[in-house]
C-alpha cells in the first residue's frame, strides 16, 4: 500500500465532513457521529458526479444533484434499493497528518 498525505488530521472533526484534492483524484473525508473517519473517492457512484457540495448529516452523505444518500460508515446506498455504494479508500493517521491509499500509481507515457 502507498498512503498519500490528504491533510492534517484536525481538518475534519467527529460528524463532519471534507474534500480534498490530491493529484487528480477527489477524496471525501467523513467522520459519522459516534463512528470512524472514513475515506471515500469524492465522487457519487450513481451518475459520476463529484460531491463537492453534497450534504452530510453526521450519519448520511447525500449529493445534491439527484439527492442519492450514502451511510457514511459503510458507504452503501441508503436512498434507493440500488446496490451502489462510495468507493472506499484505506485510511491510517500518523502523527498530525490523515494518509489514504489512492490505489496503484500510473506512470507517466513519455512519446
Amino acid at each position: 500500500m502507498a498512503f498519500t498525505a490528504v491533510c492534517p488530521k484536525d481538518a475534519v472533526a467527529e460528524g463532519g465532513m471534507g474534500l480534498f484534492q490530491v493529484g487528480k483524484k477527489s477524496v471525501l473525508l467523513v467522520w459519522p457521529q459516534g463512528g470512524e473517519l472514513k475515506a471515500y473517492r469524492g465522487r457519487c457512484p450513481h451518475a459520476d458526479m463529484p460531491l463537492a457540495d453534497g450534504c452530510f448529516d453526521g450519519q448520511r452523505v447525500v449529493c445534491h444533484i439527484h439527492q442519492w444518500g450514502y451511510d457514511a460508515g459503510s458507504g452503501k446506498c441508503v436512498s434507493h434499493a440500488h446496490p451502489s455504494a462510495l468507493h472506499a479508500y484505506a485510511l491510517q493517521v500518523e502523527g498530525e497528518d490523515i494518509l489514504v491509499d489512492l490505489g496503484p500509481v500510473r506512470s507517466t507515457r513519455v512519446s
